[in-house]
């Protein structure tokens, strides 16, 4: 395949995989397309630990980072004096210790002095100074790409890849973001739409893609309900250069969804998803369950907290859920969930994920060449 993409980045496939799992990512590097690493679940050691490990088995093959640096963190939250877990209110743990009663998971304890530092670890890595400590170890490795997932990345962290002479990737959700993103320096725009897992604005693929390509002069990967090769043709087709899955890997035999929530997607369908402020506090599209229900419909609900509070309570919570869901608790497998895309009601088996990386590509020859059909032309 050949797009201003694969040119860019040297690789076979415009196909950009995000995970926060370096099997995925390694796996779909070596079958000639492009991994990313969600960085915010760790730590700067660890991170470099897990770059480490895909440089060993990618040999040289391109592969990126995806940061998080949120805006309208509250300064006072933000300031490095402070402890975040602090600003979590008693009424939002009452509440979370309410949702484990009621559904059998028991009680939540207040969180302790190790809970606390782990939650102001996890809440810096989301600030500009967390994330370009999490930079500094990714431009260590031989990355091919530095993506911001949230807000236009800081100008120094921009600054600090142009000097090592990585491209700086951003995803947006409108046209509006598109243009500033490109004004602060971004050399990649992904131009992701509501059907997306994680954090989503409220404009489909089929509308956004079209428009941001007509905006801005940078290259353009297409993300959200992209799932297969006839729905990577169909975004080629609106002019992006390739696209940016995540939901499609999350079902794969390498990935990090624990297997409850795994079996969970696997009987899904697309109307099986809700946008929820319920697990980081800003809106993201994630497995419709009981958690979801009772922040956002429950009489009692204090309602969600802002990033990156929500996310630190929440994330807290889920970790006991999910030991709870794997152990066989009835109620907490109401409450798990996981970020994932519309996409879920097409992810109906397991598969490695070098095959899902074949699989689409043969759909999309095989779209295309339905194209080249209705023009009355022979496929290629």
């Amino acid at each position: 395949m050949r797009t201003a993409i694969c040119e860019m980045f040297g690789v076979e496939f415009p196909l950009f995989a995000f995970s926060h799992c370096r099997d995925v990512v390694a796996a779909v590097t070596n079958a000639g397309g492009f991994g990313v690493l969600g960085a915010v679940a760790y730590s700067p050691g660890q991170l470099d630990t897990e770059l480490s490990w895909i440089d060993e088995r990618v040999g040289g093959r391109p592969y990126g980072v995806d940061v998080l640096v949120p805006g309208g963190i509250d300064a006072s939250v933000a300031d490095r004096g402070t402890r975040l877990a602090d600003f979590i209110p008693e009424r939002h743990r009452d509440f979370v210790a309410h949702l484990f009663a009621k559904y059998g998971v028991g009680t939540m304890e207040p969180l302790s002095d190790s809970l606390s530092a782990y939650a102001d670890e996890v809440g810096r890595r989301m600030t500009a100074e967390g994330a370009g400590g999490l930079v500094d170890v990714a431009l260590r490795h031989p990355i091919g790409l530095i993506a911001s997932a949230l807000g236009p990345p800081p100008p120094e962290m921009t600054a600090r890849a142009r000097r090592a002479g990585v491209p700086v990737a951003a995803l947006v959700g409108t046209v509006e973001h598109a243009r500033r993103q490109v004004a602060a320096g971004v050399d990649v725009i992904v131009a992701q739409g509501s059907e997306a897992g994680g954090h989503t604005g409220e404009i489909s693929t089929m509308v956004l893609v079209p428009q941001v390509v007509d905006a801005v002069d940078v290259p353009v990967l297409a993300a959200g309900g992209i799932a297969d090769g006839r729905q990577m043709a169909a975004a080629l087709a609106l002019g992006a250069e390739g696209v940016w899955c995540g939901s499609v890997w999350l079902t794969t035999e390498e990935a990090e969804t624990p297997p409850s929530v795994k079996r969970k997607m696997l009987a899904a369908t697309s109307s099986d998803t809700v946008r929820s402020r319920s697990r980081t506090g800003k809106p993201a599209r994630q497995l419709a369950s009981a958690w979801t229900r009772e922040w956002d419909e429950a009489p009692q609900s204090p309602g969600p907290l802002p990033m990156p509070l929500q996310m630190l309570l929440a994330e807290g919570a889920m970790a006991r859920i999910v030991r709870a869901a794997e152990s066989g608790n009835p109620g907490a497998r109401e409450l798990a969930g996981y970020f994932v895309g519309q996409v879920v009601g097409q992810l109906d088996r397991v598969r490695p994920a070098r095959r899902v990386v074949h699989d689409m590509v043969e759909e999309f020859s095989a779209a295309v060449g339905r194209a080249r059909a209705v023009l009355g032309r022979p496929p290629e």
